[in-house]
């Protein structure tokens, strides 16, 4: 089972936002992804400029004709 979520590090502790659903004394595996200052404006920014991009290959009529051949 793979799970992200954010957490606070603080004192030598990582501090989750809420429990998770995991019994005591599970071993996992913790990756680290740091957030540098402005890097969530600029994720924010790609992540418009992709969903443009997808939207102009997933917004067409040709998918509409293609799910309707298999609905029958």
């Amino acid at each position: 089972m793979t799970t992200t979520v954010e957490a606070i590090y603080e004192g030598g502790k990582l501090i989750l936002p809420s429990p998770l659903p995991l019994p005591d004394k599970s071993h996992v595996t913790v990756t680290i992804e740091t957030h540098a200052p402005d890097s969530d404006g600029q994720r924010a920014v790609w992540l418009e400029l992709s969903e443009q991009s997808l939207m102009k290959v997933w917004n067409n009529t040709d998918d509409d004709i293609f799910n309707e051949l298999l609905s029958k």
